[in-house]
């Protein structure tokens, strides 16, 4: 399958789950081009706070967009370190930590990605401590846990850093919370670069995906040149 074919097809099942879950009044704004603000947010995060790996966690690393707001405060709420990206990760420390034994507002107002930007403290790398679950967003995902974000590829390069910087290990989980209208049962292309999720997380349920295999670092064919001149962390690491 050609490149061109791959992103095609991607592009053509996040515009059917954007277009079901406004059409199903899901979401809370509209989905389009965005990871869905989806409605019963606050269930999936209260399932995924049940599940074991949440509570053995210490070190939680969670993706900024709104739909994931409630796993943010619900970690800071339990006292779990928190390290969330960068906007497009186009600064030179391209993650932010929240400690929450540090706080000087409640977990609810730090846990918003416009107030977490002002009282987080910016880290490269080298700073962060290992992770234990990761948290990100999803437009559509199916039971094999391959999954699309919203096409930018900035989730790719975040868990592709993670990897080649040794803060993720064989232990480390990958989440997701969606809407169970992001479920999708059908074939998802992927590419190498692509990561899959651990367990897929609804208001509903906790879907566990069978065992697969990582990518181990940067796939450098698959990043423009572009992006590794936005992405500080990425210029200073290409071979």
């Amino acid at each position: 399958m050609s490149t061109d074919t791959v992103r095609n097809e991607k592009q053509a099942i996040r515009e059917l789950v954007w277009g079901v879950l406004e059409s199903e009044k899901a979401v809370s704004r509209s989905a389009a081009g965005r990871i869905p603000a989806f409605i019963g947010a606050d269930a999936a995060a209260s399932r995924l706070a049940d599940h074991p790996s949440w509570k053995a966690a210490r070190v939680v690393k969670a993706v900024p967009d709104k739909a994931q707001t409630p796993v943010r405060e619900r970690a800071l709420q339990e006292g779990k370190a928190l390290y969330m990206a960068a906007p497009k990760l186009a600064t030179e420390k391209p993650f932010y930590f929240l400690d929450p034994n540090a706080l000087t507002i409640p977990p609810r107002e730090a846990a918003e990605r416009r107030t977490a930007t002002r009282h987080a403290t910016p880290v490269d790398l080298t700073e962060m401590l290992p992770i234990d679950l990761i948290i990100c967003g999803s437009v559509a995902v199916n039971h094999q846990g391959v999954r699309l974000g919203k096409g930018a590829g900035y989730a790719d390069i975040e868990v592709a850093l993670l990897q080649e910087a040794g803060l993720m290990g064989p232990g480390t989980l990958i989440a997701t919370t969606v809407h169970e209208l992001q479920v999708v049962d059908r074939e998802i292309p992927e590419s190498a670069h692509d990561f899959r999720v651990d367990l897929i997380v609804t208001p509903d349920r906790i879907i566990t995906c069978p065992p697969h295999e990582r990518p181990q670092g940067v796939y450098w064919e698959s990043v423009s040149q572009e992006m590794i001149a936005e992405i500080p962390a990425l210029k200073s690491r290409k071979p």
